[in-house]
């Protein structure tokens, strides 16, 4: 019975991903970020399901070392991009066109985090934070917009995070970068449904990810240590696959994480009052 069982969870599975590779195979998917943490982690599964990838982040030789460990090389083109310098963005769109074709997916994970007080952040990492998050990543899609509306086909995956929903303490510039995200990518849904344009917004939890270590002080300068919690985290591979599959489904929003994550934006929605009093004793560091 044991064994019958172990044979129809394997061919289930097998189908699974039959049906994955169906979709994914051939499509035109350019991955922001794609140089650490869950962007690389998503370059690598979305390659070994055949995927034509675009990869981009700002450093070349870390894309080039992505590249490499990729299985299927040829399928893989880089285009470095810094998305704090929005003014570049829509020639860097007009090239990710030109190697590739029309883009059928862009997967927004670039992004950079905060770790302290209001009070002690300056309005120029305020600014770092909203250029890097939101502008970049709002530019990229708006230059691509009119290409997907011309082929009533395309879709925006936005990997925000929890913190898109709740805020907590250390987080303001990055929750309101995220916030605003959600904000932006909600109303471009509603208004290209009919042209068959989706929008996935991801908002992972903790994932073990440099993203604490590389986070922003007040003052501009980088954290340079790696948060507990963060250290804990979902791993960024498995964090990719529930990705993907978000984006198979054409998911709205989907939450990426451990149960304490996730139950606080279920907290913050139905019991905003009690939220507020919980979130002042959370450990976020």
């Amino acid at each position: 019975m044991l064994n019958k069982n172990l044979a129809f969870i394997f061919e289930f599975g097998q189908v699974l991903m039959i049906k994955i590779m169906t979709k994914i195979d051939k499509k035109i998917i350019w991955v922001t970020g794609a140089s650490s943490g869950i962007g690389e982690a998503l370059v690598y599964q979305l390659n070994q399901l055949g995927a034509q990838l675009i990869i981009s982040a700002r450093r070349a030789a870390e894309l080039a070392r992505v590249k490499e460990a990729c299985k299927k090389k040829q399928g893989v083109h880089l285009l470095t991009l810094d998305l704090s310098e929005t003014e570049t963005l829509e020639e860097k769109c007009k090239q990710a066109i030109a190697i590739m074709g029309p883009i059928d997916i862009i997967i927004h994970c670039g992004g950079i985090s905060q770790r302290d007080k209001v009070m002690n952040t300056s309005l120029a990492v305020d600014r770092r934070i909203m250029e890097v998050n939101y502008f970049g990543t709002v530019a990229l899609s708006k230059f691509l917009l009119p290409s997907m509306v011309n082929r009533k086909a395309g879709h925006h995956v936005i990997i925000t995070s929890v913190t898109g929903i709740i805020s907590t303490p250390l987080r303001s510039a990055y929750a309101a970068s995220k916030h605003a995200l959600h904000g932006f990518f909600d109303a471009l849904r509603a208004e290209h449904e009919k042209d068959n344009i989706h929008v996935s917004l991801i908002c992972p939890g903790y994932i073990k990810t440099k993203i604490s270590f590389n986070a922003l002080m007040g003052d501009g300068s980088k954290q340079n240590t790696m948060d507990k919690a963060q250290d804990n985290g979902m791993s960024p591979e498995r964090c990719a696959s529930k990705i993907i599959s978000a984006i198979e489904r054409n998911k709205n929003e989907v939450y990426i994480g451990g149960l304490k994550e996730v139950a606080g934006i279920y907290l913050k929605r139905f019991f905003p009052g009690l939220f507020a009093k919980v979130v002042i004793k959370m450990a976020v560091t």
